[in-house]
Parts: structure tokens; sequence; C-alpha cells
């Protein structure tokens, strides 16, 4: 083969392969639904002893009665073990069950928390309105960790704009998302799995009753747990050229 063949075809095919390398990576899309490994009730109270960790639901809003009536639900997803380190977060939503409730809609708002908590072994049981005596590291009114830790304020730190709002009604799924706020928060679980701390449900707090009980993560209808679900994607390098395949093309 004549020389100036040789040297044209190795031009292109270094050629080729700066292209390849310069070409930008593709993006595989996924998802993903997963359910909390935490969530608990945050029980109106000035002693904070009381809570609910391991029961079958959670609260939000505003029960009847005449003094410590508000409640806020608590629920965290362990987005990192989930999702893969170094993934685009497109999309997120929330998916939770209401099972009883007296009150038509009410709107309640997605809350990022600013700070960790736990979720311990006390359980209110069916009803579960007025909460159980709180156990060691349950999340109360007053604690993040009962009873050593204090939340910054009564009834838990978290940033004060909804990242989401939906209004639930009467028993039945109800949709979180997807918004801008969702995504972010989600994407920042993913990035920094220490400053995940979740999501607080907080309801209509002006006014009596607007309570909500959501099933749980313990709730005993597997299908009625909350569900996040994530839709991401994930950056797969274009093919590199190698040695072999350039020499490949002048043989």
């Amino acid at each position: 083969m004549p020389a100036s063949v040789v040297l044209r075809r190795l031009v292109r095919a270094v050629l080729a392969s700066v292209a390849l390398a310069a070409a930008p990576a593709l993006a595989a899309a996924d998802s993903v639904s997963i359910v909390p490994d935490r969530d608990n009730t945050l029980y109106e109270s000035g002693n904070g002893t009381i809570s609910n960790g391991a029961g079958p639901s959670f609260f939000v809003g505003r029960t009847a009665q005449a003094s410590n009536s508000i409640r806020r639900g608590l629920v965290r997803f362990d987005v990192a073990a989930a999702v893969p380190a170094g993934a685009v977060v497109t999309g997120a939503t929330l998916r939770v069950s209401v099972s009883t409730t007296n009150v038509g809609p009410v709107a309640v708002g997605l809350h990022r928390v600013t700070a960790d908590w736990g979720e311990g072994t006390s359980n209110a049981g069916e009803n579960g309105g007025s909460g159980a005596p709180a156990t060691t590291g349950d999340a109360t009114w007053k604690h993040r960790f009962f009873s050593t830790t204090n939340w910054g304020t009564l009834g838990g730190t978290f940033v004060a704009g909804a990242s989401a709002t939906t209004a639930l009604d009467q028993p039945g799924d109800f949709i979180f998302g997807s918004t801008a706020g969702m995504i972010a928060d989600v994407q920042g679980w993913l990035d920094v799995p220490a400053g995940n701390f979740g999501w607080l449900l907080r309801g209509d707090e002006s006014t009596q009753p607007t309570a909500k009980k959501i099933e749980s993560r313990e709730s005993a209808t597997p299908d009625m747990r909350p569900l996040l679900t994530i839709e991401y994607t994930q950056p797969v390098p274009a093919e590199s050229a190698t040695w072999g395949r350039v020499k490949a093309t002048y043989r």
C-alpha cells in the first residue's frame, strides 16, 4: 500500500479518535420508587413527651382539642442508597395515603427539614391522634432526639417556604410534585447524604379542625405507605478510541 494512502488513513483515524474523546457524554434515563426509612409525628406539647415513631400513621394539621392541637408529620427517604452517585435528578413526586379525616380539602406543604431527628419505638396505635409516651431517640415537639437533643425551635426546624403543596381531602392517595423545589431537595440529598433530614408536612394551623391521618411506613397496608418516585439520568461516556482501533484502520 502506498505510503501516502497509509498516511491519509492514519490522519483520519487520529481525527476520529479526537472527535470521540471530545464528544459529550450521553444520558441514560431511569427511575426508582422508595418508601421512607423513618417517619414520625410532632405533637404540640410544652414538655415534648409525646411521639409516634413506630405507629402505623402520622398526622398533619390541627385536631379539635382545646389546646396542644397542632400535628406535624416528618418523613425521610434514603435517596443515596437508591440513586447512583453523580446522577442528575429530573423529577420527584411523593405519594401519600390519607386514611382518616373529618374535614374537606386542606392545603399541606412539604418543607425541607434542616436538622436531624429520630424515630423511636413509641406507638400510638391505630387511632394515634393523641400520640404515645416518647421513647429514646424519638422526635417530639421539643426534641430532635428524646430526651437529650432539642430542636432549635419548638415544633421542628425547617425551611419556611414549601418545596411543594397539595390539597389533602377525603381518604385516598394524593401526590406532591414534581416541582423545582422537590427536585432540588432530592438532588441535594443525593449529592450530600449527610444533609438529608427529609421533609416536614405542615397543614393548615390557622383554624381547627384540619387534621389528616396519613399512613406511615409501618402501615399494615404496604400500598398505602409513603412512596417517593425519583426520575434521574446518568452520564454514559462516549466510547473511547483505542490505539488498536486506530491501527486497524490502515492495515
